[in-house]
């Protein structure tokens, strides 16, 4: 039998059992209502980003190759040497730097030279040849210390630098060929032929007793003139003879004694004038004490009649005298004239004289049959020494066409040889880049707007180091400077714009050469920390105007205008009633 205690106990345990079970129900049944209240949406809470104070930078990535810049393929302007054919490179162009005065190779045993210069190497210089080439080697001749005019012509001084510089490098200028030394004797024994032939066919002529006269005639004519003409130049130096010049200066003396001796008398005459008008002395009256002096005769006054005569004839004789001066000196004048005008007429008769008698030794000499031979022979050898002038003016020392290749910049980098050795030469022997590296890329032709020479950048390697560099070039000028002769089609011109980045310093990049880069191109940055906000927070309202929505508390906002500047990576500065940590609202609720 039971006890009553295990039976309490049990019929407790079974009612809590029952309650719980009732209460776990009545947890699971919820009515309509509840179950329409639980099935809202909740309350939408806004969604805000701090206003923040920072620097900000707009940048544009370029992924690009870091590369030597400006390659140019360099080729021969002709052949090397004075022989055109058989053009094998006995030296091949070598990889490495290459300076002005520099050896790119050897064809044929000659050299091939480098030097500085925008006029590409078009001719073979020649002596006295002249132009903006020949300019740009005497300026590399005396950059290199061999001083030398810069006068744009190859004369006997840059001929004298070159050849120096050859020397220098182990070599000898070229020097004309056995061929064009062999036609320079042919032209020289052309030049002799034809002037013995024009002196035997003139002898010929002068021996012909018919013009040994005329010869004569005309000689002595000429002699004749060379005196007439001499006289008269004479006679215009010399303004008088000399019987004249005595007569002149006797008579100038004359002039002078005249002019004394009525000087004297025109003095005595005045002091006897003097003499006559000075008052006699007197005693004034009533003087006290005064003792009367004794009287004496009155003053007589002196007679100038004859010094008035003496002054009349003095003037008579100065006139006189004046008067034989110039009639000497017209007489020498007249005389002179005279004398001058025989003399031209003795000038002009000899001339004539002259005249005539060449005239008649012309017409015997064109009636003689060997006339015609000296004309011929004048005529050849006048051609013969215009031929050898013409030559002669080319002949000497000379710069083969493809002994010098002008490049635009030095020193520069030979990055690939065209050649090798024993291989002919006839195409381009070797490509040369600038000695500096260039990061060559492109960016959309929208963010090419952004750009312009001079922007800071900076270079990214892939083992993360960075490299500060500058934007040198965009657009067409940079496909200029890499070497591209022409742009691409028209879809890749409206997609992207090549940009070339040149590193301020080489340093860390010299085993880089070829690798891919990221560069980035620093379009906008501000000077100093500024107060900036996600892009999203700004609304732009029907006025145009910008404003952000500022958290005033969690349920409310409020409008603030700003002003936006500089924006960069989702960011956007801005300007107005704002602070640091204020939030904005960036989901537009």
């Amino acid at each position: 039998m039971k006890s009553p205690r295990k039976v309490l106990i049990g019929t407790v345990a079974g009612v809590i059992v029952i309650a719980g079970v009732g209460w776990g129900v009545s947890t699971r049944l919820r009515s309509p209502a509840d179950e329409a209240a639980l099935r809202k949406p909740p309350k939408a809470s806004l969604v805000t980003a701090p206003v923040e104070r920072t620097k900000l930078a707009s940048t544009i990535v370029v992924n690009g190759t870091l590369e030597y810049g400006s390659p140019l393929p360099v080729t021969l302007a002709g052949v090397v040497g004075g022989a055109d054919a058989g053009q094998r490179a006995t030296r091949a162009p070598h990889p490495g730097q290459v300076r002005e005065g520099g050896i790119l190779m050897e064809v044929n045993g000659r050299p091939v030279f480098a030097m500085s210069g925008k006029v590409p190497m078009h001719r073979t210089i020649n002596p006295g040849a002249k132009g903006d080439d020949v300019k740009q080697l005497q300026r590399s001749l005396r950059r290199l210390g061999y001083g030398t005019s810069v006068t744009g012509v190859f004369d006997q001084a840059t001929v004298a630098a070159v050849t120096r510089f050859y020397a220098k490098k182990g070599y000898e200028a070229q020097q004309p060929t056995l061929e064009a030394r062999q036609q320079l004797d042919t032209l020289r024994k052309a030049v002799q032929t034809a002037q013995e032939t024009l002196a035997a066919e003139q002898k010929t002529l002068d021996q012909g007793g018919d013009v040994l006269p005329l010869k004569l005639k005309l000689a002595n004519a000429r002699a004749d003139l060379k005196a007439a003409e001499f006289a008269h130049r004479q006679a215009r130096a010399q303004q008088y003879t000399t019987e004249d010049i005595a007569k002149i200066e006797a008579a100038d003396a004359a002039v002078r004694a005249a002019e004394e001796k009525l000087l004297q008398a025109e003095q005595d005459l005045a002091a006897a004038r003097a003499e006559n008008s000075r008052p006699e002395p007197s005693t004034p009256a009533g003087t006290p004490g005064a003792t009367p002096a004794p009287s004496s005769p009155p003053k007589q006054p002196t007679d100038t009649t004859l010094l008035e005569l003496k002054v009349s004839n003095a003037r008579a004789d100065l006139d006189a005298a004046r008067g034989t001066y110039g009639r000497i000196e017209e007489e020498a004048r007249q005389a002179r004239e005279k004398k001058l005008a025989e003399l031209s007429k003795t000038v002009r008769d000899a001339k004539e004289a002259v005249a005539l008698a060449g005239q008649g030794l012309r017409q015997a000499r064109e009636l003689s049959p060997v006339k015609l031979k000296v004309a011929n022979a004048k005529k050849d050898v006048s051609a013969a020494q215009a031929l050898m002038a013409e030559y002669t003016r080319t002949y000497g020392t000379t710069i083969p066409p493809g002994e010098l290749v002008f490049l635009p910049k030095l020193p520069a980098r030979l990055h690939k040889a065209g050649v090798k050795a024993g291989e002919t030469v006839d195409k381009a022997i070797a490509t040369v880049t600038s000695s500096s590296f260039v990061v060559t890329g492109s960016v959309e032709a929208a963010e090419a707007d952004l750009l312009k020479e001079g922007l800071p950048a900076v270079i990214e390697t892939d083992a993360g180091k960075t490299h500060p560099a500058r934007l040198i070039a965009f657009g067409e000028k940079a496909k200029l400077s890499t070497g591209e002769a022409k742009a691409g089609d028209g879809s890749q011109q409206m997609s992207s714009v090549p940009v070339l980045i040149s590193p301020l310093s080489e340093k860390g990049l010299k085993g880089l050469s070829g690798a891919n880069v990221t560069t980035r191109v620093t379009v906008g940055a501000t000077d100093a920390e500024v107060l900036v906000v996600p892009v999203a927070a700004v609304i732009t309202s029907a006025d145009g105007k910008a404003r952000v929505r500022v958290e005033v508390s969690p349920d409310r906002t409020k409008d603030v205008e700003v002003r936006t500047g500089l924006t960069a990576d989702g960011k956007v500065e801005v300007t107005g009633e704002l602070k640091e940590g204020d939030r904005v609202v960036v989901n537009g609720a």
